[in-house]
Order: structure tokens, then C-alpha cells, then sequence
């Protein structure tokens, strides 16, 4: 190799390593220069996830308008199931049969039936009219003469409503009766027929004949009558279809239905 082509070699491997010397420093200060970028960049990013920056707030559904629901009314208390009339209430019946003291004695029993329904403050029926009464004579005494009182008394015992028997606390406060003379008995005719016989007795005495006699009779047979009216049981009746009042002593309580 001459000295001129030596020459050439060297010149030819030095800008060679000129040109790589260029490359590789144009590199690396890219790199340098990258390097500082995110390094002058990191600190800001970092400074920014340590602020307290409040989270975004969840959008808000729009209300809608509601149209209120409609109010139920309240439930309508329940009926009662029992009705009760008070102490005191009074109550009209009619008497089912007779019942006279020439008959009936203490202890019988006897009936009577509502006259009209008896209502409670409400003007509730509490018993109908038509439903049934028992109860019993306590006393059944005749008046011994025209001139004396007999009586009748009566206690209630039950009183039948809508098929139920209900006992009763009650007073008979009225009662209609009639006075019923008996009519002649044996002992009445004995009554007249002994004063027949005394006042003919006394009539012929006094008389001395028959005339005296038989005026005698007559007297004394009227005097008779009059003894026997005077002495003649009457009795005391409720007639059939007569009206009874009771008072209730104590409250009274029924089934509705």
C-alpha cells in the first residue's frame, strides 16, 4: 500500500469514528433529555395525587312528582253483639190466660206476653213484641165479703227473646183486675134457709097463727140472703188479655241476633 492510500484509510476510519462519536452523544443527550423530562415531570404528578381533591358527586336523579295515595278510610267499628236495657225500664204485657183467685193458688206458674218492643237509649229492639213471659203467683187470696180486698200477686221469672230465655229481675208495679162475686153456693142456701126457718119460728110465735108464719119465713129468708151476700167469698181476676206492667230491678242483657 502506497502512502497515499494509508493515508486515505486513516482519514476514512477517523470520520468514521467521528460520525459514531456524533451518533452516539446525539443519543444520549436525547436520553439525558428525556430523563430530565420525567424527572421534572414526576414531582407535579406526584404533588398532584397528594392534594385532597374532593371526589366528584354522583349526579342526583330528578324527583317526580308524586300524587299522594288515597287515604282508606277507617274501618267502621264493629256492631255490638249484645243490647241491654236498664235498671228501671219498664215493660208492658199482656196477660196469656185468666187468672182468678177461686182457682189459681201461690206457686202456679203462669204467662204473659210483650205488648210492644221495648228499645234501649239507642232505639235499639232489645225485646220484641210477642216474646214470651213466665213467671209465678206468689198469693191468690179471695176477699172474704164485698166489704174486703182479695189479691193476686205475680213475680217474673224469664223472658224469652229470639228464641233465647233470659231470667228477669222485676217488679209487677200494675196490674188490671175485676172483682167476681161467686154466685150462690150450698152454704149460701143454708144461709137463707136457716133464717127462713128462724124468722117462721118467730113469725108464729108472735103471730099465733100461720098468717104470722109465712110472713115470718119471708123475712127471715131475706134476712138470710143479706147474711149469705155479706158472708159470700169474691174473687179477684186478671182476665185474659189484661195488662201487666213490670219494672226492671236490675239491667237486662241480650244476644243482638
Amino acid at each position: 500500500m502506497t502512502t497515499l492510500q494509508k493515508y486515505w484509510s486513516y482519514l476514512a476510519v477517523a470520520l468514521a469514528a467521528t460520525a459514531f462519536a456524533c451518533v452516539k452523544g446525539e443519543q444520549s443527550a436525547q436520553q439525558a433529555d428525556s430523563t430530565a423530562r420525567n424527572l421534572t415531570l414526576a414531582p407535579t404528578e406526584s404533588s398532584g395525587a397528594m392534594k385532597d381533591v374532593p371526589a366528584a358527586q354522583p349526579r342526583q336523579p330528578e324527583k317526580k312528582a308524586t300524587t299522594p295515595a288515597p287515604k282508606t278510610p277507617a274501618p267502621k267499628p264493629a256492631a255490638p253483639t249484645t243490647l241491654t236495657l236498664a235498671a228501671g225500664t219498664r215493660v208492658g204485657l199482656t196477660a196469656s190466660d185468666s187468672i182468678s183467685t177461686r182457682s189459681a193458688k201461690a206457686g202456679d206458674a203462669f204467662t204473659a206476653t210483650v205488648g210492644q218492643d221495648v228499645k234501649d237509649a239507642s232505639g235499639h229492639v232489645v225485646i220484641p213484641a210477642g216474646s214470651r213471659v213466665e213467671g209465678t203467683i206468689t198469693a191468690a187470696d179471695p176477699a172474704p165479703n164485698p166489704n174486703s180486698s182479695g189479691k193476686i200477686e205475680l213475680a217474673i221469672k224469664s223472658v224469652t227473646v229470639r228464641g233465647t230465655s233470659y231470667p228477669v229481675d222485676a217488679t209487677v208495679v200494675s196490674k188490671d183486675t175485676v172483682m167476681q162475686g161467686r154466685g150462690v153456693t150450698g152454704a149460701d142456701a143454708a144461709k137463707v134457709a136457716g133464717g127462713a126457718a128462724i124468722g117462721a119460728i118467730a113469725g108464729r110465735l108472735l103471730g099465733k097463727n100461720a098468717k104470722g108464719a109465712v110472713v115470718g119465713g119471708a123475712a127471715g129468708a131475706a134476712a138470710g140472703a143479706v147474711a149469705a151476700r155479706k158472708s159470700r167469698d169474691i174473687d179477684v181476676v186478671i182476665p185474659k188479655g189484661a195488662a201487666i206492667t213490670i219494672k226492671l230491678d236490675k239491667s237486662l242483657t241480650v244476644k243482638r241476633t
